[in-house]
Protein backbone atom coordinates (compact mmCIF):
# COMPACT_ATOMS: atom_id res chain seq x y z
CA UNK A 1 0.00 0.00 0.00
CA UNK A 2 1.65 2.97 -1.27
CA UNK A 3 2.03 5.99 1.19
CA UNK A 4 0.50 9.37 0.56
CA UNK A 5 0.50 12.87 2.02
CA UNK A 6 -2.51 13.84 3.69
CA UNK A 7 -2.32 17.56 5.13
CA UNK A 8 -2.35 16.42 8.34
CA UNK A 9 -1.71 19.39 9.99
CA UNK A 10 -0.97 18.98 14.43
CA UNK A 11 -1.73 22.77 14.31
CA UNK A 12 -5.27 22.35 13.14
CA UNK A 13 -5.85 19.48 15.29
CA UNK A 14 -4.77 21.34 18.29
CA UNK A 15 -7.40 24.34 17.52
CA UNK A 16 -10.00 21.17 17.19
CA UNK A 17 -9.30 19.97 20.82
CA UNK A 18 -7.94 16.38 19.37
CA UNK A 19 -5.34 16.20 22.19
CA UNK A 20 -7.64 16.41 25.38
CA UNK A 21 -8.67 13.04 26.52
CA UNK A 22 -10.73 11.85 29.57
CA UNK A 23 -9.86 12.38 33.24
CA UNK A 24 -7.11 10.38 35.02
CA UNK A 25 -8.64 8.07 36.44
CA UNK A 26 -10.96 7.07 33.58
CA UNK A 27 -8.17 5.75 31.60
CA UNK A 28 -7.49 2.07 30.20
CA UNK A 29 -3.68 1.70 30.73
CA UNK A 30 -3.32 0.44 27.38
CA UNK A 31 -3.14 4.10 26.19
CA UNK A 32 0.15 4.92 27.91
CA UNK A 33 2.03 4.73 24.66
CA UNK A 34 -0.88 7.34 23.01
CA UNK A 35 -0.64 9.87 25.94
CA UNK A 36 2.41 12.44 26.01
CA UNK A 37 1.31 14.22 29.75
CA UNK A 38 -1.61 15.12 31.99
CA UNK A 39 -3.13 18.20 32.29
CA UNK A 40 -5.73 19.12 35.55
CA UNK A 41 -6.31 15.91 35.86
CA UNK A 42 -7.46 14.97 31.97
CA UNK A 43 -4.77 13.38 29.70
CA UNK A 44 -3.47 15.00 27.02
CA UNK A 45 -3.23 12.62 23.45
CA UNK A 46 0.05 13.16 21.91
CA UNK A 47 -0.97 13.96 18.48
CA UNK A 48 2.25 12.96 16.29
CA UNK A 49 0.82 9.60 17.01
CA UNK A 50 -2.63 10.34 15.90
CA UNK A 51 -1.45 11.99 12.84
CA UNK A 52 0.49 8.72 12.19
CA UNK A 53 -2.19 6.47 13.13
CA UNK A 54 -4.83 9.48 11.03
CA UNK A 55 -2.75 9.03 8.17
CA UNK A 56 -2.00 5.03 7.44
CA UNK A 57 -6.13 5.01 8.37
CA UNK A 58 -6.09 7.30 5.05
CA UNK A 59 -3.95 5.22 3.23
CA UNK A 60 -6.22 2.38 3.68
CA UNK A 61 -9.52 3.93 3.02
CA UNK A 62 -8.07 5.71 0.04
CA UNK A 63 -7.11 2.50 -1.44
CA UNK A 64 -10.04 0.54 -0.90
CA UNK A 65 -12.07 3.30 -2.27
CA UNK A 66 -9.89 3.17 -5.73
CA UNK A 67 -10.79 -1.18 -6.06
CA UNK A 68 -14.49 0.11 -5.28
CA UNK A 69 -14.94 -1.40 -1.90
CA UNK A 70 -17.66 -0.11 0.45
CA UNK A 71 -18.04 1.54 3.61
CA UNK A 72 -19.66 1.87 6.65
CA UNK A 73 -19.55 4.87 9.40
CA UNK A 74 -21.14 4.00 12.47
CA UNK A 75 -22.00 6.44 15.51
CA UNK A 76 -24.69 6.92 17.26
CA UNK A 77 -24.18 9.15 20.05
CA UNK A 78 -25.28 13.12 19.55
CA UNK A 79 -22.12 14.65 19.29
CA UNK A 80 -21.10 12.13 16.07
CA UNK A 81 -24.82 11.61 14.69
CA UNK A 82 -24.59 14.24 12.12
CA UNK A 83 -20.73 14.40 11.74
CA UNK A 84 -21.65 10.69 10.52
CA UNK A 85 -24.22 11.64 8.27
CA UNK A 86 -22.63 14.60 6.81
CA UNK A 87 -19.48 12.35 6.41
CA UNK A 88 -21.69 9.37 4.84
CA UNK A 89 -23.20 11.51 1.96
CA UNK A 90 -20.06 13.53 1.34
CA UNK A 91 -17.67 10.46 0.71
CA UNK A 92 -20.66 8.19 -0.31
CA UNK A 93 -20.84 5.49 2.24
CA UNK A 94 -23.54 3.90 4.48
CA UNK A 95 -23.91 4.81 8.04
CA UNK A 96 -25.75 3.80 11.27
CA UNK A 97 -26.05 7.24 13.62
CA UNK A 98 -29.24 6.60 15.38
CA UNK A 99 -29.12 3.33 17.17
CA UNK A 100 -26.89 -0.14 16.66
CA UNK A 101 -29.12 -2.94 16.24
CA UNK A 102 -27.49 -6.03 17.41
CA UNK A 103 -26.79 -8.60 14.62
CA UNK A 104 -27.09 -5.67 11.95
CA UNK A 105 -23.92 -7.23 10.52
CA UNK A 106 -23.64 -11.28 12.14
CA UNK A 107 -27.52 -11.76 11.32
CA UNK A 108 -27.62 -10.14 8.10
CA UNK A 109 -30.03 -12.15 6.65
CA UNK A 110 -32.70 -10.42 9.25
CA UNK A 111 -31.01 -7.13 8.12
CA UNK A 112 -31.35 -7.76 4.37
CA UNK A 113 -35.13 -8.57 4.88
CA UNK A 114 -35.76 -5.79 7.23
CA UNK A 115 -34.17 -3.80 4.34
CA UNK A 116 -36.52 -5.59 1.74
CA UNK A 117 -39.77 -4.44 3.90
CA UNK A 118 -38.03 -0.30 4.03
CA UNK A 119 -38.09 -0.20 0.18
CA UNK A 120 -40.95 -1.88 -0.27
CA UNK A 121 -43.07 0.80 2.01
CA UNK A 122 -41.22 3.20 0.95
CA UNK A 123 -42.13 2.59 -2.76
CA UNK A 124 -45.53 2.15 -1.50
CA UNK A 125 -45.73 5.58 0.37
CA UNK A 126 -44.16 7.18 -2.89
CA UNK A 127 -46.82 6.04 -5.31
CA UNK A 128 -49.46 6.71 -2.71
CA UNK A 129 -50.72 3.36 -2.75
CA UNK A 130 -50.47 3.68 1.70
CA UNK A 131 -52.87 6.38 1.78
CA UNK A 132 -55.16 4.56 -0.49
CA UNK A 133 -55.74 1.93 2.92
CA UNK A 134 -57.42 2.31 6.03
CA UNK A 135 -56.73 4.67 8.19
CA UNK A 136 -55.76 2.09 11.21
CA UNK A 137 -54.01 0.18 8.57
CA UNK A 138 -52.00 3.42 6.92
CA UNK A 139 -51.38 5.11 10.13
CA UNK A 140 -49.30 1.18 11.33
CA UNK A 141 -47.65 1.08 7.82
CA UNK A 142 -46.64 4.75 8.61
CA UNK A 143 -45.30 4.03 11.90
CA UNK A 144 -43.38 1.13 11.04
CA UNK A 145 -41.52 3.09 8.01
CA UNK A 146 -40.79 5.82 10.50
CA UNK A 147 -38.82 3.34 12.26
CA UNK A 148 -37.34 1.43 9.92
CA UNK A 149 -36.01 5.05 8.27
CA UNK A 150 -34.77 5.98 11.68
CA UNK A 151 -32.64 2.92 12.12
CA UNK A 152 -31.83 1.55 8.81
CA UNK A 153 -32.33 5.01 6.44
CA UNK A 154 -28.19 5.28 6.41
CA UNK A 155 -27.75 1.67 5.16
CA UNK A 156 -31.16 1.53 2.58
CA UNK A 157 -29.15 1.29 -0.55
CA UNK A 158 -26.50 -1.40 1.44
CA UNK A 159 -26.73 -4.62 -0.42
CA UNK A 160 -24.40 -6.76 1.35
CA UNK A 161 -21.62 -6.74 4.44
CA UNK A 162 -19.53 -3.72 4.07
CA UNK A 163 -15.42 -4.09 3.23
CA UNK A 164 -14.56 -1.30 6.06
CA UNK A 165 -15.89 -0.43 8.94
CA UNK A 166 -15.05 3.43 10.38
CA UNK A 167 -16.58 3.59 14.06
CA UNK A 168 -16.88 6.68 16.15
CA UNK A 169 -16.53 5.78 20.28
CA UNK A 170 -15.31 2.59 20.69
CA UNK A 171 -16.86 2.10 23.96
CA UNK A 172 -20.47 3.39 22.59
CA UNK A 173 -20.45 1.07 19.53
CA UNK A 174 -18.67 -2.25 21.14
CA UNK A 175 -21.43 -4.33 19.67
CA UNK A 176 -20.94 -2.77 16.27
CA UNK A 177 -17.15 -3.56 16.72
CA UNK A 178 -17.47 -6.99 17.94
CA UNK A 179 -19.51 -7.84 14.90
CA UNK A 180 -16.94 -6.73 12.62
CA UNK A 181 -13.77 -8.77 15.04
CA UNK A 182 -16.33 -11.89 14.20
CA UNK A 183 -16.88 -11.36 10.72
CA UNK A 184 -13.27 -10.54 9.82
CA UNK A 185 -14.20 -6.84 8.48
CA UNK A 186 -11.05 -4.46 8.98
CA UNK A 187 -12.25 -1.72 11.37
CA UNK A 188 -10.65 2.32 11.58
CA UNK A 189 -11.43 3.04 14.95
CA UNK A 190 -11.18 6.98 16.86
CA UNK A 191 -10.17 6.27 20.38
CA UNK A 192 -10.21 7.95 23.56
CA UNK A 193 -7.72 7.16 26.80
CA UNK A 194 -10.20 5.11 28.14
CA UNK A 195 -10.37 2.74 24.97
CA UNK A 196 -8.50 -0.66 24.37
CA UNK A 197 -6.28 0.31 21.22
CA UNK A 198 -5.73 -3.34 20.29
CA UNK A 199 -9.34 -4.23 19.11
CA UNK A 200 -9.58 -2.34 15.94
CA UNK A 201 -7.12 -2.90 13.15
CA UNK A 202 -6.31 0.82 12.93
CA UNK A 203 -7.03 2.73 15.99
CA UNK A 204 -6.76 6.46 15.97
CA UNK A 205 -5.98 8.21 19.55
CA UNK A 206 -8.09 11.28 19.45
CA UNK A 207 -11.27 13.25 21.34
CA UNK A 208 -14.10 11.55 20.77
CA UNK A 209 -16.54 13.91 23.12
CA UNK A 210 -16.12 17.08 20.96
CA UNK A 211 -17.75 17.72 17.74
CA UNK A 212 -14.70 19.68 16.49
CA UNK A 213 -12.53 16.76 17.10
CA UNK A 214 -14.62 14.17 15.18
CA UNK A 215 -15.31 16.37 12.38
CA UNK A 216 -11.35 16.73 12.07
CA UNK A 217 -10.77 13.19 11.72
CA UNK A 218 -14.01 12.44 9.77
CA UNK A 219 -12.94 14.49 7.05
CA UNK A 220 -9.53 13.45 6.67
CA UNK A 221 -10.65 9.97 5.94
CA UNK A 222 -13.71 11.41 4.07
CA UNK A 223 -10.95 13.87 1.66
CA UNK A 224 -9.33 10.12 1.26
CA UNK A 225 -12.06 8.01 0.45
CA UNK A 226 -13.46 10.63 -2.05
CA UNK A 227 -9.63 10.51 -3.59
CA UNK A 228 -9.92 7.15 -3.87
CA UNK A 229 -13.24 6.94 -5.58
CA UNK A 230 -11.81 9.60 -8.38
CA UNK A 231 -8.87 6.79 -8.73
CA UNK A 232 -11.68 4.47 -9.23
CA UNK A 233 -13.68 6.18 -11.65
CA UNK A 234 -10.80 7.18 -14.33
CA UNK A 235 -9.24 3.24 -13.59
CA UNK A 236 -12.09 1.28 -13.47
Amino acid sequence: MTRRYWNINLEEMLEAGVHFGHGTRKWNPKMAPYISAKRKGIHITNLTRTARFLSEACDLVFDAASRGKQFLIVGTKNKAADSVAWAAIKARCHCVNKKWLGGMLTNWSTTETRLHKFRDLRMEQKTGRLDRLPKRDAAMLKRQLSRLQTYLGGIKYMTGLPDIVIIVDQHDEYTALRECITLGIPTICLIDTNCDPDLADISIPANDDAISSIRLILNKLVFAICEGRSSYIRNP
